[in-house]
């Protein structure tokens, strides 16, 4: 049985989540969190804290064994963007994109 956690608007580049998610991917989930416990990015938290729901969603349910599950998927989607303008010379702008990320984790039983 599969148990999933969903963290969204979050505020950093869907593609700085997906580096850090490829580590974790496919690991036990402790030794998922161990791992990102020592790594220096923002979204290491970010995806730890995510990892985090989708235990206690699964502790939730009765007939899951915590001690057994494999993150099986996670991704990050890219969420709305927001858009914001810096002055430039001779009257121009320069647009700033400030991207958001749909954070998702997928949590099953180790067969």
């Amino acid at each position: 049985m599969q148990v999933q956690a969903t963290a969204k608007y979050m505020r950093i580049s869907p593609r700085k989540v997906r580096r850090v998610a490829d580590v974790v991917k496919g690991k036990p989930v402790e030794a998922g969190l161990n791992t990102l416990k020592f790594m220096p990015q923002k979204a290491a938290a970010m995806v730890s804290k995510v990892i985090q729901s989708a235990l206690a969603n699964a502790e939730s349910q009765t007939n899951m064994d915590v001690d057994s599950l494999v993150i099986k998927n996670i991704y990050a989607d890219q969420g709305p963007t927001l858009k914001r303008w810096r002055p430039r010379a001779q009257g121009r702008v320069g647009r700033i994109l400030k991207r958001t990320s749909h954070i998702t984790v997928v949590l099953d039983e180790r067969s």
